[in-house]
Order: C-alpha cells, then sequence, then structure tokens
C-alpha cells in the first residue's frame, strides 16, 4: 500500500474510532434521559467531536507535548475530517428506514450505524489524503510525533518522509 494511503486510512480510522465512540455514547445518553431525536443527534455530533479530538490528542500528550499545543494542533488537523464523517453519517443514518428511530437494542440501529460509519470512512478517506498530500491534516501529527511518537504509526512515519510530503504548518 502507498505509505501516504496508509496514513490516510489510519488518520480516517482515528477519526471514525472517535466519532464513533461519541456518536454512539450520544445516543446512548440522549435515549437514556428521554431528549427528542434532534437534541440526541445534536449531542451525539458533539460527542463524536470531543472524542474525535480526544484520541488524536492522546499520543500527543504521551509524546510530551503540551495539551494546549496538541489540542491546537487536533483542531487544525482533524476539523474538517470529522465534519465529513459527521455529515456523512448522518445523513445515511437519516435515509435508512427506521434506523433513526430505532432503539439500542434494534438491530436496524446497528446495521445502519455500520453502514453510515463505513460510508462516512468512505467520504472522509479521500479527504485526509488530500491534506496529507498537502502537508496539512494528519501529516501534522506525524511532524508532531517525530520517528518514535507514541501513536504506533513509527513504521509510516519513515515512509511518510521518504515521500517528502510532510511539511510543518
Amino acid at each position: 500500500m502507498n505509505p501516504r494511503n496508509a496514513i490516510a486510512a489510519s488518520a480516517t480510522l482515528h477519526c471514525l474510532t472517535g466519532c464513533a465512540i461519541g456518536e454512539i455514547a450520544g445516543l446512548m445518553i440522549g435515549t437514556a434521559v428521554g431528549l427528542s431525536n434532534l437534541q440526541t443527534m445534536a449531542l451525539a455530533i458533539g460527542l463524536a467531536f470531543v472524542f474525535g479530538y480526544a484520541l488524536s490528542s492522546l499520543p500527543l500528550v504521551g509524546a510530551g507535548m503540551g495539551l494546549g499545543k496538541a489540542l491546537k494542533l487536533v483542531l487544525a488537523a482533524d476539523t474538517i475530517s470529522i465534519i465529513v464523517m459527521e455529515i456523512v453519517d448522518n445523513a445515511v443514518m437519516a435515509a435508512i428506514p427506521g434506523a433513526m428511530d430505532a432503539g439500542l437494542v434494534d438491530p436496524v440501529f446497528w446495521l445502519g450505524m455500520m453502514i453510515a460509519l463505513s460510508a462516512a470512512f468512505l467520504a472522509a478517506f479521500p479527504v485526509n489524503r488530500y491534506l496529507i498530500d498537502r502537508g496539512k491534516g494528519h501529516a501534522l501529527h506525524h511532524g508532531a510525533h517525530g520517528t518514535h511518537g507514541a501513536d504506533g504509526h513509527a513504521d509510516h512515519h519513515a515512509d511518510h518522509h521518504a515521500h517528502g510530503s510532510e511539511h510543518h504548518a
């Protein structure tokens, strides 16, 4: 696999994981406390951003970066990807008959969520690849980690440098 595609896939999976955790947590909380569909969706989207940013910030802070600097980097690098994911995820869930009204124990909800998150990945991957090719997005993370970063991407990082696509913003 092309090293930049591998980095884009990794970046997309990081964002997707955070978005999925936030979305599911928001849906569980909204359902448990009896929020309307619109309130529950707003909570889920908000938590998707929180968890998406948190999962991207943790490796940076773990590698010794200050929290403020890590958050600034993550906000710059991941916002577009999360926005694309959230738009696609929610549009797909809304398009699947019964998915928005299905409870958390309903297979329609979980099938819809799998389809929606898969579509969100497919939509965000080219966005992340475009950003990486321009030294933005997840490329910023790799520059902050160094070749011995705590994010588990050391093998991709060396390949990324070899292609010269990383720039520091």
